[in-house]
């Protein structure tokens, strides 16, 4: 199946879902263009709402809608979503348990030559300390179809990363998908690569291929929630591994390892090993150089997990 971009995919999915369902409302700030929302305006003028250059106001007007009935999809880049809206997300959206969808754009390095103002590296940490927000990254154009459905059905706000660039097909059509719960892409008996996101599903794949030449069988989780965590799961395979390498497009403190570390800490003590940002801000660049400088490549997470098997 050829790459499809994903915010085609979220566009495509919400004009499908506004034709059965005359709650489902867009909001944008002046990034139409950007998040490929420009269809559905054009099919639904009068469920469709640019904000312009106000994010915090979009959230506002969101919560509105959600006060009266409707379902909000709220998108700008994830560190407009989260940085300069957190407040009215935090209290118009969450405190006042309204149904507040809201979606983060150009997650960590893909924001690319937006550079460091627009790298968000800290949107899940942020958003993790809201009680109650579901948080989702996809990590294809299945996942992202079917979160967006379950998203739209759950009650309550959820906050979604969404990489807007092509993505390659993880999963069939028919793939069925459920807020807090992961998918093994691959199985193992040696060591656990956690990842999240489009990124980093596609480097743990890689990594593990790359481990299994060298003897080392690595089993891949496609996490796609850090809240809810699929703690069952991961429970499962710290027991069966007993070595967990966490890997995300963002920071490690506050983010999924720090979400995995404090689950086993709590119920089973497992070696853990996190690729991420380390306590950095971002800078500009390609993907790939991105990819390198913050060491989140599937080198990485290599030599990580062999850190792992000889016990350091």
């Amino acid at each position: 199946m050829a790459d499809k971009e994903m915010r085609a995919v979220y566009c495509e999915t919400l004009m499908r879902m506004a034709e059965k369902d005359n709650r489902i409302f867009v909001l944008e700030a002046d990034l139409m263009r950007a998040t490929g929302t420009m269809p559905f305006m054009k099919a639904y003028p009068d469920r469709t709402v640019n904000a312009g250059v106000a994010e915090a106001n979009m959230v506002g007007v969101a919560a509105g809608l959600s006060a009266v009935g409707k379902i909000p999809f709220a998108s700008t880049f994830a560190c407009f979503a989260s940085r300069r809206a957190f407040d009215q997300f935090f209290i118009s959206g969450n405190y006042a348990q309204l149904n507040v969808k809201l979606v983060g754009s150009d997650p960590g390095i893909t924001a690319a030559f937006n550079g460091g103002t627009h790298m968000p590296f800290e949107d899940i940490g942020m958003m993790r300390l809201i009680p109650g927000l579901c948080i989702m990254e996809p990590s294809d154009p299945v996942s992202l179809e079917k979160l967006i459905e379950a998203s739209a059905a759950h009650k309550g706000c959820t906050y979604m990363r969404l990489p807007r660039k092509p993505a390659p097909a993880l999963y069939e059509p028919g793939e069925k998908f459920s807020i807090g719960k992961g998918k093994v892409l691959r199985d193992g008996k040696d060591v656990t690569i956690i990842a999240l996101g489009v990124i980093m599903a596609g480097e743990a794949l890689k990594a593990a291929k790359k481990l299994e030449e060298l003897g080392i069988s690595a089993a891949v989780i496609d996490i796609l929630s850090v809240k809810p965590l699929d703690k069952e799961l991961i429970l499962d395979y710290a027991a069966k591994t007993k070595r967990i390498v966490t890997a995300e497009n963002h920071q490690v403190m506050c983010g999924l390892g720090s979400a995995v570390a404090e689950l086993c800490s709590r119920e089973r003590p497992t070696p853990i090993a996190m690729v991420g940002i380390q306590d950095e801000f971002g800078e500009v660049g390609t993907q790939d150089f991105l990819l390198e400088r913050f060491r989140l490549s599937a080198a990485e997470i290599v030599r990580q997990s062999q850190e792992l098997m000889k016990g350091k």
